[in-house]
């Protein structure tokens, strides 16, 4: 089975328990995993699984390097499918390059009707859509592979690591993670907000580890870590199999809808969420986190942006300026002793 999902981080890291459940529950299968190569963490010590990274931007780059890629899969490995859960302009080619090779391919439903109910206003249609992972299942279900998806956080055991271990130190009291990152705007709590919530933490017997990514997430977290004793920023400090070592031994973790959410849930960590523009209604909840702690305002116009993108009309982005943190801090306390 050749699988294909280029992007993005949160969108890969949520096909992994689907391919984890094919090859649990299809004996007779094996994977090639097509991405790009800074995911490959996430599909590591998956059974017959062996993973393609792909660099778009290099070898692979435009009509020509598809090409290419077609080529040099075909070289991998014979398939009797493929399952595209992108459906991007980029996986369309690749499929039809399949197809005209006589291999069956299917690709995902995204559900994009639904999805516009959903986030217009007004007239507004309030109501869950499918899951994401079961719309990657369906791809599966289409190619003659039934899948059932059991939706449970599993921990992972902790694995020691000494690079782990000098930035974080050994674990004496409950570990907080804080990802108050997302890729747009609307899906951001205010940062001044996510300082209350770490201000008021940094008094308790607990030890925070602030996530982001980019140069300035990076500038923010060095301030709150200077300014907090109990703050540790890990931005840009550790490779992704790192950081997936060190989620896995958080308590709790306080993320947006982001791909923060995505990792800790296949760390099997509990996620307490905070939701703006979007909604959990589009199907992208962590997978296995429980809907209880989801802190979101009811304003009527959300969602108005099914990933966060679109300006708010209102230009006040009240959505997220109406949720107190109190409320986040209370969520986050059921998790602590």
């Amino acid at each position: 089975m050749l699988v294909v999902r280029f992007s993005a981080m949160g969108d890969v890291a949520m096909t992994v328990p689907v391919i984890k459940a094919l090859i649990d529950q299809h004996p007779e299968v094996s994977v090639t995993y097509v991405s790009r190569p800074e995911f490959a963490a996430f599909f590591s010590n998956i059974p017959r699984l062996t993973y393609f990274p792909v660099d778009v931007n290099q070898r692979y780059k435009g009509f020509k390097g598809l090409t290419r890629l077609f080529a040099d899969l075909k070289k991998q490995a014979k398939y009797n499918a493929l399952a595209d859960l992108h459906d991007s302009l980029r996986t369309k080619i690749l499929r039809t390059l399949f197809t005209l090779s006589g291999i069956t391919c299917r690709s995902v439903d995204k559900g994009r009707s639904e999805k516009k109910l959903l986030t217009r206003f007004p007239q507004k249609v309030l109501k869950p859509l499918k899951l994401t992972t079961e719309r990657y299942a369906d791809v599966f279900r289409k190619l003659g592979y039934p899948l059932v998806l059991d939706y449970r956080l599993i921990r992972k055991p902790v694995i020691a690591n000494d690079t782990i271990n000098n930035i974080a130190g050994k674990k004496t009291k409950p570990w907080m993670g804080i990802a108050p990152f997302a890729k747009h705007k609307g899906k951001i709590y205010p940062l001044d907000k996510t300082e209350e919530i770490i201000a008021y933490f940094n008094k308790k017997d607990v030890q925070l580890f602030l996530f982001g990514g980019s140069l300035l997430e990076e500038e923010i977290c060095k301030q709150w870590e200077s300014k907090y004793q109990k703050a540790t920023s890990i931005v840009r400090k550790l490779t992704m199999e790192q950081e997936l070592l060190l989620i896995r031994q958080l308590d709790v973790m306080m993320s947006m809808d982001s791909a923060a959410m995505h990792l800790a849930s296949l760390e099997g960590v509990p996620i307490v969420s905070v939701w703006g523009a979007t909604h959990h209604y589009a199907g992208f909840l962590g997978y296995g986190q429980s809907e209880k702690n989801i802190i979101a305002d009811d304003i009527e116009c959300r969602p108005c942006s099914v990933y966060g993108n679109k300006p708010c009309f209102r230009k006040d982005y009240a959505c997220l300026n109406n949720i107190n943190p109190v409320t986040v801090i209370d969520g986050l306390n059921k998790f602590l002793p």
